[in-house]
């Protein structure tokens, strides 16, 4: 069976697209967008495009007048023209969360280390020749609060517990039946049970998609209501935390400290000074980055490719009402 015409899109031409684009290529005859050249010679007889991470602008979905399907690499859908790609019949399929779930939990453990054994402060111990001074606290029965209960967040849930932390967790669907043990929160709530679970928290840590009614969802009255050494994680969206109210919380020394991997504007303003402090890590959004992530997401297009060419049902496709979802 011959594969269906296909083109590899990036915005961003970066080690992880390049990678995605190597491990698609292994596999199919994918030739690379030039977005300075003709876009109508380069899109005829295109059938499907496979997009890393969803930015494409309306000049280049609109020459795809042959698209049938839209393959982004990637789970959140906040920088994709949903609505107007699905408005010219080309169907949309994404990479959902089970494919980044693992790195991103690893990456929310690993700045709970960091963080509660004062990596940055112990690193200047160091150097300063300054040897067995206290830093660090355990992590066997603090309180972890996970704001979007989905595939990473369960995959965090999972590791959390292995270091005795208490999970709690908060999402918009009720906790499934079968959920086992290894992941199950000891408080499983809604939106409305928020704000009370935020104050009894040691970490907060946010598992959602970007969308009008997740932006924001970490501002400044919600920091003031953490406790004074807790700490805040973000590996998901940049905007759901409004940067200037957790900076002035950080500065402020309202809250313990922060992880954050993902920002508003990327690349981020590295000379902001809450960048600066010992108590906030910060890394340049690659928690979901991984050799494994970038083979589960391929796999999926590679798939998709199949089934177009076969005329089968597609994976993960999405539709207009989709993005409320989590990670």
């Amino acid at each position: 069976m011959s594969q269906p015409k296909l083109i590899f899109y990036a915005k961003h031409r970066t080690d992880y697209t390049e990678a995605c684009r190597s491990e698609l290529q292994a596999v199919l005859d994918l030739p690379v967008l030039d977005s300075d050249a003709d876009l109508g010679e380069q899109f005829r007889g295109v059938e499907m495009v496979i997009e890393i991470g969803g930015h494409a602008p309306r000049e280049i979905i609109d020459a795809g007048e042959d698209v049938k399907l839209w393959q982004v690499i990637g789970t959140g859908l906040d920088n994709c023209e949903v609505a107007y790609t699905l408005g010219k019949g080309i169907a949309i399929a994404n990479t959902p969360g089970f494919t980044s779930a693992k790195a991103l939990a690893e990456s929310v453990m690993m700045y709970i280390l960091m963080l509660t054994r004062q990596y940055h402060t112990s690193r200047d111990n160091f150097f300063a020749g300054d040897f067995f001074l206290k830093v660090g606290a355990t992590l066997d029965g603090m309180v972890l609060g996970i704001i979007g209960f989905g595939a990473s967040g369960s995959e965090l849930a999972r590791r959390a517990k292995a270091f005795g932390m208490r999970i709690e967790a908060i999402d918009i669907r009720p906790l499934a039946p079968d959920v086992p043990d290894s992941i199950r929160p000891d408080f499983y709530g809604g939106p409305e049970d928020m704000h009370a679970m935020i104050s009894r928290c040691d970490v907060v840590s946010l598992h959602l998609h970007l969308t009008s009614e997740t932006k924001h969802i970490i501002n400044r009255d919600r920091l003031k209501r953490m406790q004074r050494t807790a700490y805040l994680i973000n590996v998901a969206r940049g905007a759901l935390v409004d940067e200037d109210a957790l900076a002035a919380a950080l500065l402020e020394g309202e809250i313990g400290g922060a992880g954050i991997d993902v920002f508003c504007r990327e690349p981020a303003d590295v000379t902001r000074p809450e960048y600066q402090l010992p108590n906030l890590i910060v890394t340049p959004h690659t928690s979901g980055q991984t050799d494994d992530t970038i083979r589960r997401r391929c796999a999926i297009a590679i798939e998709n490719a199949r089934r177009l060419a076969a005329e089968e049902a597609l994976l993960h496709t999405i539709d207009a009402s989709q993005g409320l979802g989590r990670f």
